[in-house]
């Protein structure tokens, strides 16, 4: 039995005349009612009743429509599965990924994902997550870990959330504090994030709703270098916990944040619109299973 037949059956059947059908299935109308006749010889049996202007189902032909809508649907899984194989047999993950966090976060999941998909090769962005954000919009990208909020641009999954801690310099007068809050800062210089960091904007707008504008030492993109600038005196740092955990040593004094409203929540976005790629969606598949969602 040709799946093809039983297609233009199907359509006739839906659209409700041979015309139509032939219209859906890219064919001539000649070529639909013979496949049609073809398939009544078939099974020996008409399959549709020619009274009035709508083809109507006989009780055979109920049968064989019914069959054949779960006959097609089974072979339209088929191929996407077969295409969602070739799809992590072969291909690109264009993912974008933020400095602050990554080499903890994901490191270990680039290991694991290449053991899983060698055929898979990755295409790695790095930038502030507000220009990673950018390039996802623009397709540039598929996948990007960026800061919660996010637009309604974006679909999301949880990645990590985290609570910042503030990294004092020698000699601050917070230094024996295990606990401080941002208005306790005020006074301090501080040591902020590039332009394309959305955490810059964050502390930004944090400081803004408790009266005071942040003050800026010097910028930087990278943690290691931002501890530096701490430890030798340039000013405060608010950095996200796991990236300090195994970092910040005497002289430098590290005390929790303690705000509600400005933490370290990561998540994995992409378009809201967007279809993606078998690459992409055994990324996101393996992130959900291996990336804890808080510190």
């Amino acid at each position: 039995m040709d799946l093809r037949s039983l297609r233009a059956f199907v359509e006739v059947v839906r659209q409700g005349g041979f015309s139509a059908a032939a219209k859906v299935v890219f064919a001539t109308q000649p070529t639909v009612s013979k496949a049609v006749k073809q398939l009544e010889d078939e099974l020996g049996a008409p399959l549709l009743g020619r009274q009035g202007h709508r083809p109507q189902l006989t009780a055979m032909g109920d049968i064989v429509y019914r069959r054949a809508v779960a006959m097609l649907a089974e072979r339209d899984h088929m191929q996407a599965e077969l295409a969602a194989l070739k799809g992590l047999e072969f291909g690109t993950l264009r993912l974008g990924l933020p400095p602050l966090g990554s080499s903890i976060l994901f490191a270990p999941l680039f290991a694991e994902f290449r053991s899983r998909h060698p055929g898979i090769s990755i295409e790695l962005s790095e930038y502030g997550s507000s220009r990673l954000e950018q390039a996802v919009l623009s397709g540039e990208i598929e996948l990007a870990v960026s800061l919660l909020p996010v637009d309604e641009a974006f679909a999301w999954q949880a990645v990590r959330d985290e609570p910042l801690v503030a990294l004092l310099p020698p000699g601050h007068r917070l230094g024996g504090r295990d606990r401080v809050k941002l208005t306790d800062l005020a006074d301090s210089r501080f040591i902020l994030f590039e332009s394309g960091f959305a955490l810059n904007r964050m502390i930004d707008a944090a400081c803004r709703r408790r009266g005071f504008s942040p003050r800026e030492a010097a910028r930087s993109g990278q943690a290691d270098f931002i501890i530096a600038l701490v430890a030798a005196g340039l000013g405060v740092a608010l950095l996200p916990r796991l990236n300090t955990e195994q970092r910040v040593h005497p002289p430098i004094h590290a005390a929790l944040l303690d705000e509600e409203d400005l933490r370290w929540r990561a998540a994995l976005v992409w378009r809201r619109e967007a279809t993606l790629s078998p690459a992409a969606q055994a990324w996101r598949a393996l992130t959900r299973e291996t990336v804890g969602l808080v510190g």
